[in-house]
This record gives structure tokens, sequence and C-alpha cells, in this order.
């Protein structure tokens, strides 16, 4: 199958198939898998054009809304957080779209920048999770609470029928103003500061506006690590955020594509919906599965998708 806008030939099949196994691993940490399906475009498929960043956008369109839904739908979606991060990223998106085109049409050039930011963000992570465990008086975090009423939650409804089964606990927001968001999650207070994620969210809308991916996955690593907030928690906000972000991104490169006729902008929406379409079912899978699988695993996972392409990326300047 030929697809004009990407100037590429590829089997319908194997777009959705790829999407589905990255977003379903992903969508756990809160992020869409669209950084990891740029790779794939540039390298696999030879798709190289600056398009290639608003069709990762609008595989985040199509793919993201499952995932969302059954965060919003298991009650973990901390809407305060949520609309800070869409608030800010949104105009970092809009201005990265711009610096894309204009100073970094080389591939090769803006993927060295994406891949030293990736880097520090995984670093982190990875430093995080091999760290010795800091003792806190016996005290389980919310995470391990969380994965315990889950273990408690799946031995009480095993021989239940689907009407009869209850509901996992919900976080509860209890404060949010311009200076401070306040939630409960597990027995665990999470006191965070409104304008500091406002700020980080406007630096990672230009990142992911310049590589074509919302921001979510460097915002979520961010989350965990740097404000120390549980993944299951930030996941939805991620997304959401993402999902707000790549709207504006798409109509914004759609719009400006007039004006640079020399230049492939605009998206190749076919691609980007067969993308998508995998990464609906991926993500909806992987945000259901989410509170069955251990934090630490979700963070390997989050760790391993971030740090293989920033040292593809930094490697492939170099040779």
């Amino acid at each position: 199958m030929y697809f004009p806008v990407a100037g590429i030939e590829v089997s319908p099949w194997l777009p959705p198939l790829v999407a589905f196994s990255i977003s379903f691993f992903t969508s756990m940490g809160g992020v869409s898998g669209a950084f990891l399906l740029l790779p794939f475009q540039v390298s696999v498929l030879g798709f190289t054009s600056p398009s290639v960043s608003a069709t990762n956008q609008v595989f985040n369109i199509v793919a993201i809304p499952s995932g969302v839904y059954r965060y919003i739908r298991e009650g973990r979606m901390v809407w305060p957080l949520t609309w800070v991060v869409i608030i800010g990223t949104l105009p970092g998106v809009l201005i990265g779209a711009v610096l894309r085109i204009s100073y970094l049409p080389n591939p090769k050039n803006f993927k060295l920048f994406a891949g030293l930011v990736l880097l520090y963000i995984g670093s982190r992570l990875l430093r995080d999770l091999l760290k010795k465990k800091q003792g806190q008086g016996g005290k389980a975090s919310a995470e391990e609470q969380f994965q315990k009423v889950v273990r408690e939650y799946q031995q009480r409804n095993i021989a239940r029928s689907e009407s009869g089964k209850e509901e996992l606990p919900r976080v509860a927001v209890k404060k949010f103003s311009m200076t401070r968001i306040v939630y409960e999650f597990y027995g665990q207070t999470f006191d965070i500061n409104t304008m500091g994620i406002m700020a980080l969210s406007f630096i990672v809308g230009i990142i992911g506006g310049v590589y074509g991916i919302g921001g979510g996955a460097i915002i979520a690593p961010f989350f965990v690590s740097f404000f120390g907030l549980p993944v299951y928690t930030v996941a939805g906000a991620a997304l959401m955020g993402t999902f707000v972000t790549s709207v504006a991104g798409v109509a914004f490169y759609q719009m400006i594509a007039p004006f640079h006729p020399g230049m492939a902008i605009a998206p190749d929406w076919l691609l980007g919906f067969l993308f998508g379409t995998g990464g609906f079912a991926g993500m909806y899978c992987g945000a259901r599965l989410q509170k069955f699988v251990p934090a630490k695993v979700i963070k390997w996972i989050l760790t391993f998708c971030i740090l293989v392409p920033a040292l593809r990326y930094i490697w492939g300047f170099f040779s």
C-alpha cells in the first residue's frame, strides 16, 4: 500500500501491529508510544520529512482516548494535574512546531537534541530504580499499598459475577489552587507546586512539539522521578495532556503547511490513522492491566523505552 504524503510503501497490517505492541507497554507508564514510532518510521519505513512529527501526533489523537477512558473509569485521573499539564504544554507544543520547521528540518540534528533530553530523564529514572531503598519507618509506599489492595480485590471478586464486583478506591483531590495541588492516594498525601508543574510542562511542550510526541514521554518520568508521584496516578494525566496537545499540534502543522510548499509538513492522515488503530487497542489493554503490574516493572519499562531511542539517536549522530 502506497502512502503519497510519506512517500513510502508498506503493508497495511504492519502499522497497527507495531503500534499495538509499543503502546500496550508504554501506556502503563503514561506514555502513548509515539516517541518509539518515530524511529520506526524514520529508520524502518524511510519516512524522514518533517511530516513525520505531525503524523506521530495523529497517532496520539486516535490511540490515546481508549487509555484515558480506562483511567477515568477507574478513578485514577488527577484532574487538577491534568489541566495544569495541558495549560503549560499547549503553547510549548506550538513553539516547538515552529522550531522544528525553521531550525531543525534535518532529522539528524533534531534527534540529537531529543536524544540528549531523553538520555538525561532515562538516566535519572534508572538511578532511582538502582539506588537502595531508603527506610520510611516501615511505612509502605502508596504504590505498594495499591498493589496490596489490588491483590485483595482480585481474591474477593474472583467468584463474584460482573454486577457484584466492587470497585477499587479512587484518587481524592484535597486542594487545587494556583500554588498547590494536593491529593490522596491509598493513605498517602501528595503536595506539589502548581506553577512548577506548569513551567515544566511548558518546556516539555516545546521539546514534544519539535519531536512530535505531545510530551507525555518526557513529563511522565519527571512526575515519577522529580516530584515523587505514584506512576498509577500520573499515567492518566500525562496521556490526557498528550492527547490535547497533539490535537493542537496537528492542527498547527496542517495550517502552516501551505506556507512551505517545498517541504512535506502536513500529516499523512491515513498512515497516522493505521498506527492509531493499533495504538487504540494497545492503550486500552495496557491501561486496563496496569493496576495488576508492579510499579517497579512499569518504571523499568518506561526507563527502557526512553533509553533505547536516546542512545540510538546520539549514536546515529556521531556514527
